[in-house]
């Protein structure tokens, strides 16, 4: 299972700030919730309150009306109920209001039909007011009859708390029948109201819990009414939005997709036009004139509430074991006040460890709650109902195909996964009532998984035995959690602490730990005199630096920046250690794509190379299958009694027991020959932990993408004797996914490579860049690189012949799209989309293939998984040419499209709001990593505007200006863009990547500061929860330098300051 991003719950956070560790927090800020012109309407309400009751709710009455005449304007007034149009029926029409504007505030009712100027209507209106109807699939509103608005009369809990209205908000206590709405899966209920959180206490509630039906309150303007697609019947309230009739004032809900985007001509039969759908959740709220946010008078008698009071009483719903009944009045205070303090959280990760012992005790707590989260995200997919194809597979195996419910979260479906389906036989007795239910159970692998093409997922089954091919509904798929990856990680820290049992040299220990830094021991060793290997290219200065250098040390940083050559420079590394010590070299990567491409430049070098791989994934080919050790077996000469079990095997599917015996023993015996044989040995990071390699050593590690991988992670193939570690890597790209947030916030985020730049090991930059078109690169290479990367290739060697496409600058094949749609939610209620700039995408994709750009040199990024998945439906469905043009673009993540690259990139930024910020975007590394993965051409689809507000993109978007590359207008006829920025100064003009690194480590150093217990013979800092000696030879301040006035900096961080 992969994670696209670490997106969870991020619609709930404003997400500007960097925390300590690089992961995206909560900035609470109290923010205004309401049409402004209303707020004033509202307030001057509040100002009354000495006044009867009758008299506050006419006032408040005709205020609500004066908002509606200003935002309404000369819309047609009149509304349509119930089966009295063509969108009616029995069970309800359509629902919410009718008007353009989405503020204004229907109330639902069933057949009737209402003037604002006959009396007979409003009578009619008046004897139907207690015949509130639920939506069914959709309702229809009268959008200006406001005799049925419930003002605030019902209780409403006050701040030290008392017994709650049933229908209150658990949160707040608010309980006016117009602000509050039920959740459908665990019937509490919640207001729309903000109080100081980032979005409504509703919407905070179904993110959390992810949950997604909602009904509204009986007592509302519009009835009990559940909330549901008038087509599909959905209930998905983050995908559902409502469309204005434009014949009669009603509006239609809809679903976003697929509903919206692929029924438009049903849409439009109905006399409404797809293009005006609107979400109902907007700006973290549902539209007001659905459920109103409570008013000034409201919130004064609301209880105060705070972002983590709320976070811990949704962990106590989401726990099983507690009663689910329980409110804030439940809570015992001083235990919230004890859960937050310092010392009850995960131990946080430092610069330096004393021992190796107090290393375990950090990370070892960190991996296990990330594994438990892990499994909790696995084992929460779990679909029922599924209808299952069978076929039988080459080598005889069963394999089962079948479509589940797709989500737009951060884990996705990898090939090797383990699923498991499951069958309950009903059987009959001889007297027709049914007997014993007896369940089939099968294990099997993912080889397949869902792509542009369809939906559907192959596994091949681990036994043929009693696969009950002859069924295909009715089946269970279980996501299978394997605590592997995790227990190697744990186990390789527990080796690491057992220092008399681990064969790593001292020397590389002392440096993992942060000590001897400054120390600069050479191996010796007799240099090449040519450092190009075999059948690679040759090599720059740069390269030929950081090779000598690797060669030469017991520990080595090498910083291969995009495009620079860093797999050539590693696989030639590689040859030249294989080489000078005749001992097997130990390769590893994060990703099984990473070591596969490593794996394929090693091979080219002529030395022996085995691809080791999980068990679960030798039925899954690649560019390197062959080198694969599985496959190496079925080649290996002199082994006729091996062949012969292995062919019968593939025949008949599976062996008698003591043939299985003999071939297990057989297949043992010559994998300990092809490793044993082998130059280099290559696997994933955690596939080092593979028993088979349990029993050699490694002197030489070299771990490319180091930077991807966590600390633990990295420890797995050093533990197995590491004499000579070289990490290949680029901390001014991303880092490791770490998915539970309490992990990745006391630094599990924090990779191995970028600790070790932190503590002042300089790495080798990599220079010369051979991907991008030199106008490509020159933004990267200045703003995170200090301007050091070189061009290998000229202006003319990345020139699209016979390709025409309207560059606003033909010698810079580069623009920013300007863009003015609004970000939503999306469906999963944890990600967002943007409709606008993905109508553009497709036309600027379009755009290329009617060009002559091939498909495949095409390559859609966005930061948002909610947006990849809108982008493959919208593409499928609304794309002018033929789907399967559209089908062969690859779309994907930013994060997951790091390491490749494409001819043409073209990037959708999504985020567009006032207040909510730009989240992932922020980021300069994600933005380092989109703007590089580029050769020919990049395009920005994005909200200027928006964008231009943080230091980042502010400069971007000015760099893109000067060169004439801000536009807008329709493609065949781009205008440069007359939005102007107001620039923002860096301080001494310190790099984005430098500055950020900066940060990172003042913060290291001001936690340390914070908290000092003092031991031993000087003053003691921590770091955390743990402390280090501040007189102990290398302290981080000893190796300071003040520059121009800054913050102290360390020195080799391998960047440069300006």
């Amino acid at each position: 299972m992969e994670f696209a991003s670490q997106e969870s719950l991020s619609v709930l956070d404003n997400d500007d700030d960097v925390d300590n560790f690089g992961t995206f927090t909560k900035s609470i800020s109290d923010l205004s919730f309401r049409d402004p012109e209303f707020d004033a309407l509202t307030n001057n309400n509040s100002n009354n309150n000495g006044q009867q009751d009758s008299t506050a709710t006419t006032s408040n009455r005709q205020q609500q009306q004066q908002h509606q005449n200003c935002v309404a304007g000369l819309f047609q007034q009149q509304a349509f109920f119930g089966g009295a149009g063509p969108i009616g029926g029995n069970d309800g029409a359509v629902g919410g209001g009718g008007a353009p504007n989405n503020q204004l505030p229907p109330t639902l009712r069933r057949n009737c039909f209402y003037e604002p100027n006959d009396p007979s209507s409003t009578n009619q209106c008046q004897k139907n007011r207690n015949q509130l109807a639920p939506i069914g699939r959709g309702v229809v509103g009268d959008l200006f009859n406001d005799d049925n608005v419930v003002t605030s009369s019902t209780n409403i809990v006050g701040n030290r708390g008392g017994q709650l209205n049933g229908s209150a908000c658990l949160y707040c206590g608010v309980s006016e029948p117009n602000c509050v709405a039920q959740c459908g899966q665990c019937k509490r209920w919640f207001c729309n109201g903000r109080g100081n959180m980032a979005a409504s206490h509703l919407v905070n509630h179904l993110i959390r819990a992810k949950h997604k039906e909602v009904n509204l309150h009986k007592d509302g303007h519009l009835g009990e009414t559940l909330l549901e697609c008038y087509l599909c019947g959905a209930r998905n309230v983050f995908n559902l939005g409502f469309i204005p009739a434009e014949a009669d004032s009603t509006v239609m809900l809809l679903c976003r997709q697929p509903c919206a985007t692929s029924q438009t001509d049903t849409i439009q039969e109905m006399n409404c036009d797809p293009d005006e759908w609107k979400p109902l959740i907007t700006d973290r709220c549902f539209l007001y004139w659905l459920l109103r946010a409570p008013d000034a008078k409201e919130l004064a008698r609301c209880r105060k509430v705070d972002a983590t009071q709320i976070s811990h009483l949704e962990d106590i719903w989401n726990d099983q074991t507690i009663n689910d009944s329980s409110a804030f009045n439940d809570l015992d205070r001083s235990h919230m006040n004890d859960l937050t303090a310092v010392g009850c959280g995960p131990k946080t990760v430092l610069l330096r460890y004393n021992t190796t012992e107090q290393y375990r005790e950090i990370f070892g707590p960190l991996v296990k709650m990330e594994a438990e989260y892990d499994k909790q995200m696995k084992e929460s997919r779990n679909q029922d109902n599924i209808y299952v194809r069978w076929d039988i597979g080459l080598n005889k195996k069963i394999l089962a195909y079948f479509n589940i419910a797709r989500s737009d979260s951060d884990m996705r479906l990898m090939h090797g996964d383990e699923l498991c389906l499951k069958y309950t036989f009903h059987e009959q007795t001889d007297n027709l009532s049914m007997g014993t239910p007896r369940t089939w159970t099968g294990m099997g692998h993912v080889i397949k998984i869902p792509d542009n093409y369809g939906e559907e997922v192959g596994i091949e089954m681990k036994s043929n035995f009693n696969v009950p091919t002859d069924k295909h509904t009715g089946f269970v798929v279980e996501f299978v959690w394997k605590s592997t990856s995790f227990d190697r990680m744990q186990q390789s820290l527990v080796k690491l602490a057992n220092e008399d049992v681990v064969s790593v040299s001292p020397n590389i220990i002392n440096r993992l730990l942060g000590r001897n830094i400054v120390d600069d021991i050479i191996i010796p060793c007799t240099l090449p005199k040519n450092f190009t290997a075999n059948n690679l290219p040759d090599l720059n200065k740069s390269q030929i630096d950081a090779i000598k250098h690797a060669l030469q040390r017991p520990l080595s940083l090498i910083q291969g920046p995009p495009g620079t050559g860093k797999t050539v420079t590693s696989a030639t590394i590689v040859y030249h250690l294989s080489r000078t010590s005749n001992k097997p070299v130990l390769v590893c990567a994060p990703s099984n794509i990473a070591v596969d491409q490593l794996t394929e430049k090693i091979h080219l070098t002529g030395l022996k190379v085995v691809r080791l791989c999980a068990k679960s994934r030798e039925a899954i080919s690649s560019p390197v299958s062959f080198l694969a050790l599985h496959n190496q077996l079925r080649n290996i000469e002199g082994h006729t009694e091996l062949h012969k079990l292995q062919q019968l095997k593939d025949e008949t599917g599976e062996l008698s027991s003591a043939d299985e015996k003999r071939y297990r023993i057989l297949k043992k015996a010559c994998e300990r020959e092809l490793l044993k044989a082998a130059d280099v040995i290559c696997c994933t990071c955690v596939g080092a932990g593979d028993p088979r390699l349990s029993k050699y050593k490694f002197q030489s590690v070299l771990i490319d993408e180091s930077m991807q991988a966590t600390e633990p992670e990295c420890m797995v193939p050093i533990v197995l004797g590491a004499k000579q570690l070289i990490l290949v890597g680029d901390h001014c790209q991303l880092g490791p996914v770490v998915m539970c947030k309490e992990a990745a916030k006391a630094g599990l985020s924090q990779s191995l490579f970028e600790r070790l730049v932190l503590l002042g090991i300089r790495p080798l930059r990599l220079e010369v860049q051979y991907r991008m078109h030199p106008a490509l690169s020159r933004f990267p290479s200045d703003f995170f690189y200090e301007g050091s990367l070189q061009n290998g290739i000229n202006l003319f060697e990345r020139e699209m012949h016979d390709i025409e496409f309207p560059w606003p600058q033909p010698t810079k094949p580069m623009f920013f799209y300007c863009c003015q749609g609004q970000e939503e939610i999306a469906g999963s209620g944890t990600s967002y989309l943007n409709r606008s700039e993905a109508a553009y995408v497709e036309r600027i994709t379009t755009c290329f293939l009617k060009a002559g750009v091939k498909p495949e040199q095409i390559g859609i990024i966005t930061p948002y998984e909610g947006q990849r998945a809108y982008l493959v439906q919208y593409m499928q469905y609304n794309g002018s040419l033929h789907a399967k043009l559209y089908q062969d673009i690859e779309i994907a993540s930013v994060d997951a499209f790091q390491g490749r690259e494409k001819d043409i990139i073209i990037m959708s930024c999504v985020r567009s709001n006032e207040r909510q910020g730009i989240g992932f975007l922020n980021d300069p590394r994600r933005l380092n990593v989109a703007l590089t993965r580029a050769k020919y051409g990049i395009i920005t689809v994005g909200n200027p505007k928006v964008l231009s507000k943080h230091t980042l993109w502010n400069h971007l978007l000015n760099y893109y200006k000067e060169n004439g590359v801000l536009v807008e207008g329709p493609l065949n006829n781009l205008k440069p863009s007359l939005i102007q920025f107001n620039k923002i100064k860096q301080n001494n003009s310190v790099p984005m990547i430098s500055a950020f690194m900066m940060k990172r480590h003042n913060q290291h150093q001001a936690a340390a500061a914070a908290a000092s217990t003092g031991s031993g013979s000087g003053p003691t800092t921590t770091t955390g929860l743990q402390s280090y000696n501040t007189t102990a030879p290398n302290h981080p301040h000893q190796n300071h330098v003040r520059i121009g006035g800054l913050l102290p900096t360390p020195i080799g961080f391998g960047f440069k300051l300006w």
